[in-house]
């Protein structure tokens, strides 16, 4: 058997803030990790940068044959402002970008044992009060309709008889990205309002967690599927900028009106959408497989993203030995 080729993870778009983590962390348990970017140079040893793109089939569709699985991380960013031409790309990177692995898979004399691919919590729209698992159902409006083309496309894609996992990823909270940081300055600035209401919640995760669970997704034989990527503490978004203000120290503030995050936001270049919805997540498939989260509680997370680590480093629980490849 070829170890090398064995061990081999495939993560396409993976030069964001989840996917420069997640190298690390394939890393440290020992997969031989390529990426498939526009842009190879990004990609730091010990993983390896391979040119590729969703629209052309060229020499990257080599790296997915005998590998053991393909992450896909690709897509456009969805931090913009909301207008019909930016939710025409969304749609189109994302399902491009499974279309084009899949025929790749398709292809491979050898194929993936697992497909491990990035979607949303934005699925279940403003949910409200409401608890949403995985059986949970969908919601209205713009988003929630392109994360169900986005699941279709990935599902219903002929491939041979591989491991699927679609990951319904949260707020991933973690210094290198995301929303954390930029939250944190307006919580320190003495302008951590609440927004809108500051009832929507936010359903949440610890950056750490979330390599873990691609791990997970990774090595656990009886996950497929979709699969919620959030803790099961998720907040109200009045109750995460109290935690932020907390930290620095800083005094109640009121809400800010929805009128006024949409403005600002707008004119930051963002959807205002982002933070006046939300919904409660709850990571059910996750804990059916027995993964466990070592920062199941905001305060903690948080204490250790901005005032420093309150755990050991990795290696974490779910790193564990390299599965074989059946032969």
């Amino acid at each position: 058997m070829d170890t090398k080729a064995s061990s081999r993870i495939v993560v396409a778009g993976g030069t964001g803030f989840l996917g420069t983590r997640l190298q690390r962390a394939l890393a440290s348990a020992g997969y031989e990790v390529v990426v498939l970017t526009r842009h190879p140079e990004k990609v730091a040893a010990p993983a390896r940068g391979v040119m590729w793109s969703p629209e052309k089939f060229g020499d990257w569709t080599k790296e997915l044959d005998g590998a053991y699985g393909v992450i896909n991380l690709a897509g456009k960013n969805i931090n913009c402002r909301d207008s019909a031409a930016n939710r025409r790309q969304i749609l189109k990177s994302r399902i491009n970008s499974v279309r084009a692995l899949a025929e790749a898979v398709r292809r491979c004399a050898v194929p993936p044992q697992v497909w491990v691919q990035a979607g949303s919590l934005a699925i279940h729209g403003n949910a409200g009060p409401l608890w949403c698992d995985e059986t949970a159902p969908d919601g209205r409006g713009p988003a929630p309709e392109v994360c169900r083309k986005w699941e279709d496309a990935f599902f219903k894609a002929p491939m041979p008889p591989i491991r699927r996992v679609m990951l319904r990823i949260g707020v991933v909270l973690g210094n290198e990205g995301g929303a954390l940081r930029p939250l944190a300055r307006l919580a320190k600035c003495f302008a951590g309002f609440p927004s809108g209401s500051g009832r929507q919640y936010v359903s949440w995760l610890h950056a750490h967690d979330m390599d873990r669970i691609f791990l997970h997704a990774l090595n656990e034989p009886e996950l497929s599927g979709i699969c919620q990527a959030c803790t099961a503490g998720p907040v109200t978004n009045a109750e995460f900028m109290a935690e932020l203000r907390k930290i620095h120290r800083r005094p109640w503030m009121p809400p800010i009106p929805a009128w006024l995050v949409n403005v600002c936001a707008w004119l930051l270049g963002s959807d205002g959408s982002l933070i006046l919805t939300g919904r409660r997540g709850l990571p059910g498939r996750l804990m059916e497989t027995g993964f466990r989260f070592d920062y199941p509680a905001l305060g903690p997370a948080l204490d250790e993203l901005l005032l420093g680590p309150r755990l050991p480093a990795p290696p974490s629980a779910a790193i564990v030995a390299l599965p074989a490849r059946s032969t």
